[in-house]
């Protein structure tokens, strides 16, 4: 599964933590805020693939947000929720540019398989498996093998490899990986794709694989 990227707008912050816990483990990366506000702040900025939106949130209501979002022509699709679940609270919401409606109090396995089903919509079908340089990914599956031996691998170390294999041999800019793998929250100057990148080049072994180019990124020549 190619990675992607979610905003998730709750204004309880319990709920809302849970929800970006669940989808986290599913190896998206999710950004959280608690507002209207706040939401359109970062919609301005940042591309999001799915954002799931409470209704009822204050500074400036979700109602707004979604008409705004749905209006800016933006790629990103509307999972919204809502405490109202009455047939005309569903269709006022879909009439807003909402994509997909979830009551609440709703199955987390639920909100998952609606968000899986709303991706399927952003970007086109990934191809049954990509190949290069001896490794074959299977984004379904999500298994990666090399001379035909299975290579296990953590959630980052698959989203950091699909992109580098997707890339045909270019090489991949380190803040494209930061935004493509992690959210919003991840220190820029950190070392995590190196030390990420460093447990991924040991368990695709040798003759080694990712080249790194100095000062820009990694590429699979």
């Amino acid at each position: 599964m190619d990675p992607m990227r979610i905003l998730v707008v709750e204004d309880e912050p319990t709920l809302a933590s849970t929800i970006a816990e669940w989808l986290r483990r599913e190896a998206f990366a999710v950004d959280v805020v608690h507002d209207g506000d706040s939401a359109l702040e970062h919609l301005s900025v940042n591309a999001y693939d799915v954002l799931v939106l409470d209704r009822d949130i204050p500074r400036v209501h979700g109602d707004v947000v979604c008409r705004r979002l749905a209006d800016s022509g933006a790629e990103t699709r509307i999972l919204m929720l809502t405490a109202a679940a009455a047939v005309r609270d569903r269709v006022e919401g879909l009439a807003l540019g909402a994509d997909d409606y979830l009551p609440k109090p709703f199955a987390f396995v639920e909100l998952s398989a609606r968000v899986h089903a709303l991706l399927r919509r952003v970007r086109p079908p990934n191809p049954p498996v990509l190949e290069r340089a001896g490794l074959r990914v299977d984004p379904a599956r999500r298994q990666v093998t090399r001379a035909g031996e299975f290579i296990p691998l953590a959630n980052k170390e698959f989203a950091l490899l699909t992109e580098l294999v997707r890339a045909e041999g270019a090489v991949v800019a380190t803040e494209h990986l930061l935004e493509k793998v992690w959210d919003e929250h991840i220190d820029p100057f950190t070392n995590t794709v190196r030390v990420t990148m460093m447990k991924l080049r040991r368990k695709l072994g040798e003759p080694a694989l990712i080249e790194t180019v100095p000062g820009v990124g990694y590429r699979i020549p």
